[in-house]
């Protein structure tokens, strides 16, 4: 294999280590929000993100920043854009309702691929990543539910969505499904990019102009944040490397070889990893049904990855 070359499995190998980073992230932002707003937060997430990127990037890609075509930068500002609508409206979604259902939603993100990849990328779904993420969905569709209803005694009793915790949960289910569309925007965008423009350079304007976004739509709507205890720093900071900076950038490499929406689908995997670690540090105890949910989600990723070609080498990850 050549120098510049990648293994034809690495997209495959790495994007469950995604998966399992971008799985903390919902756990950071609960702890944080007991101290700081959910616009804070997302502008402390992507602030730290790109000022941590900001030493290495003008270093090794001054040249290819420099280089950039005019429309290639417009269309990483766009990007940006959207990363910040997707994380200010998905993060606030964790104040109204509960871990699994918001991470769940706004995992609804490969319907909105699916609609947009064929107009936008040329990108036709096959037959069986369709058939995958009707599984996968169906799957985040029954956690969903199984969060505002329950089984007793032989009947199916539901949260009235007039009382105040069903409108709170409803409000919080409309932030994340618009998490989940700027989502699908930001990813369609990047496949676009990626396609021209090295990981880092990428990820650097991207994570940069969602940051500037945040950073003034906090100052806006919130003024600047008072001195938090340590330990909120500490959960900004986490969210900044974990999730942000090893996960998405993850998903932002691969899809330099993999189609957006297949990254797209494996993003399914996160409410798994969100719930579990809801259970171990939020005590949210997941059902039955969310485990048979979570099963689904499991089986329409298998179904995905088995279709898809082997990813093309770049000298250029």
């Amino acid at each position: 294999m050549k120098k510049d070359a990648i293994s034809p499995t690495a997209p495959y190998l790495i994007i469950p280590v995604g998966i399992a980073a971008v799985s903390t992230a919902s756990i950071f932002i609960r702890y944080a929000q007991e101290y700081a707003p959910s616009i804070t937060i997302a502008a402390f997430r992507l602030s730290l993100a790109a000022l941590l990127l900001l030493p290495y990037t003008v270093i090794k890609h001054k040249k290819e920043l420099r280089s950039l075509a005019g429309i290639d930068i417009r269309f990483a500002l766009l990007a940006g854009i959207f990363l910040a609508i997707h994380f200010a409206t998905w993060i606030s979604s964790l104040e109204y309702t509960t871990v699994t259902s918001s991470v769940v939603l706004v995992s609804t993100t490969p319907l909105w691929v699916a609609a947009m990849a064929p107009i936008f990328l040329g990108e036709k779904s096959s037959p069986i990543v369709i058939a995958g993420m009707v599984v996968a969905l169906l799957g985040g569709a029954i956690i969903a539910v199984s969060d505002v209803c329950s089984w007793l005694s032989g009947q199916l009793l539901c949260l009235s969505l007039a009382g105040n915790l069903g409108s709170r949960s409803l409000f919080g289910d409309f932030l994340a499904v618009l998490g989940a569309i700027s989502g699908a925007v930001y990813l369609i965008i990047g496949r676009h990019l990626r396609r021209k423009i090295t990981l880092t350079p990428y990820i650097f304007l991207v994570y940069g102009t969602a940051a500037l976004i945040l950073v003034i739509t906090m100052f806006s709507l919130v003024g600047p944040p008072p001195i938090y205890p340590g330990r909120v720093y500490s959960w900004f900071i986490l969210l900044a490397l974990v999730p942000q900076l090893v996960g998405h950038s993850i998903f932002n490499w691969s899809l330099k070889y993999l189609p957006a929406g297949f990254i797209a689908v494996t993003l399914l995997g996160e409410p798994i990893g969100s719930s579990f670690l809801a259970y171990i540090f939020l005590k949210e105890m997941p059902t039955v049904v969310k485990i048979i949910g979570a099963i689904l989600i499991l089986i329409g990723i298998g179904m995905a990855s088995f279709y898809h070609k082997t990813p093309s080498s770049d000298p250029h990850p």
